[in-house]
């Protein structure tokens, strides 16, 4: 029987003295100032803060789907200023996994568990194809074995958006992104859709960045960022080393 490998080790992600500013009705508006921070390989990381504070619009930049007005963005070895489209498209194939608010938005509905998982791997070179896990094992890793054979359409909120965290997953990247990936869930889906995160954690040690508002989610978290209309506020260091 043939052992075949899982996700890449987690990267370090390093923002340094970035900005966002864009402009509404001629008036700038500034997203993000001065934001530094530096996330470890492994690492589980929460953006903390209220809405419109810039956690989303950290996300994007760290997605390479939006370009800092100013400052540098690390993603591992690359440095996404000086890279073209085309590049940051590779990277987000390679490396970065996104889950969103609304599962509906990744998923096909009436695909299965394992069509989406085949469906997210469409891209990926043959080459590296050889690493990941067929789709049962991702499922069963991230116990959502009982999500197996269902179709999308047939499935609840929840599960759904379990089930948009494994598609995430099934590349096998270095960093996992998710953007309010709970907002839209009650308290028993949110702690299910938790489990599965933490599982991610621990079983694969990919680095994850999750925006919330929600202090249960953000607890469950290595470490807590604090925004505050577009300026960390605490990098949630001495939180963390109270924590161990």
């Amino acid at each position: 029987m043939t052992t075949v490998a899982g996700p890449r080790a987690g990267i370090e992600v390093r923002c340094l003295n970035v900005g966002r500013t864009y402009s509404v009705d001629g008036e700038d508006v500034h997203a993000l100032t001065d934001v530094s921070i530096r996330i470890a390989g492994g690492e589980s990381v929460s953006l903390f803060g209220p809405s419109g504070s810039g956690k989303s619009t950290l996300t994007a930049l760290l997605a390479g789907l939006r370009r800092p007005s100013s400052g540098q963005i690390w993603v591992g070895e690359e440095e996404l200023s000086g890279m073209s489209e085309r590049e940051l498209l590779r990277l987000r194939g390679r490396e970065i996994g996104i889950v969103l608010q609304n599962p509906s938005r990744t998923l096909l509905p009436y695909g299965t568990a394992e069509d989406n998982i085949a469906f997210a791997r469409r891209s990926t070179r043959r080459s590296e194809r050889g690493r990941l896990e067929d789709s049962h094992t991702l499922l069963r890793q991230l116990d959502l074995t009982e999500l197996a054979g269902q179709r999308v359409a047939s499935l609840s909120g929840g599960e759904q958006q379990r089930l948009s965290i494994a598609v995430a997953m099934s590349r096998g990247p270095g960093l996992l992104l998710a953007d309010e990936p709970t907002s839209q869930l009650d308290s028993a889906n949110r702690d299910r859709a938790v489990q599965v995160f933490g599982r991610i954690a621990t079983e694969f040690g990919t680095t994850i960045v999750t925006v919330t508002h929600d202090p249960v989610v953000a607890d469950a978290t290595h470490r807590r960022i604090t925004l505050s209309e577009g300026r960390v506020v605490d990098d949630g260091l001495s939180w963390h080393a109270g924590r161990r």
